[in-house]
């Protein structure tokens, strides 16, 4: 699931290298955003080949200043939360009530933790990220989620998220969403096609 990460990690890099000087104090992100908009895709037992026979689920959050233009580009400013890897035992295509920790065991009811990895000289992001797209680009970013919960409860059309965070920096990241909640079955495309795909649904 590497090739949406790079984008978007790549995208966070171009803004940060535009930036000029850096504000005399620290900036501060929105603690306790309410995300608007999102989507979930099921990939089905994607790790198998690890031997983790556990079914993954991603989540993307959105809040309502961010939105898609006329050519499927994400666009405006606010808060991207992005769970690539919510380990689930049902096979079915929607996101499951409950709670869900931070944890790298990969474990049902866990999420992957945000991380860097190399390879071939090249950065991505896996797990879990929160992106920050600000209108002075000096400050827009990407952070890792380290720890935390995430407790999901669903109504008869709607889904409520309640987020307690903590990025790698510690700084606490709260936020919630209500409404619905688009989901798709990807968990019979091949994976690279699936990699595509998971882009097109994020900019949808």
């Amino acid at each position: 699931m590497k090739i949406i990460h790079t984008l978007i990690f790549t995208c966070i890099l171009v803004l940060v290298s535009c930036k000029g000087p850096e504000p005399s104090s620290p900036y501060v992100y929105e603690s306790n955003p309410h995300y608007a908009w999102g989507n979930t895709q099921f990939f089905g037992a994607y790790y198998n080949w690890t031997g983790n026979k556990n079914n993954v689920i991603t989540v993307s959050l959105f809040s309502d200043s961010l939105s898609v233009n006329d050519q499927g580009n994400l666009q405006g400013f606010g808060q991207f939360l992005y769970l690539e890897d919510v380990y689930v035992a049902s096979k079915e295509p929607k996101l499951p009530v409950g709670t869900y920790i931070i944890d790298n065991s990969g474990d049902i009811n866990t999420i992957a933790p945000g991380v860097l990895d190399t390879i071939d000289n090249e950065v991505y992001t896996l797990g879990a990220t929160i992106s920050y797209f600000e209108e002075s680009e000096a400050r827009s970013t990407l952070k890792l989620i380290s720890e935390g919960t995430i407790t999901v409860t669903r109504g008869k059309n709607n889904y409520t998220i309640i987020c307690n965070l903590k990025t790698s920096d510690k700084k606490e990241l709260k936020g919630s969403f209500t409404g619905e909640l688009p989901h798709s079955d990807e968990s019979l495309t091949p994976q690279i096609i699936r990699s595509k795909k998971k882009l097109d649904l994020i900019l949808q």
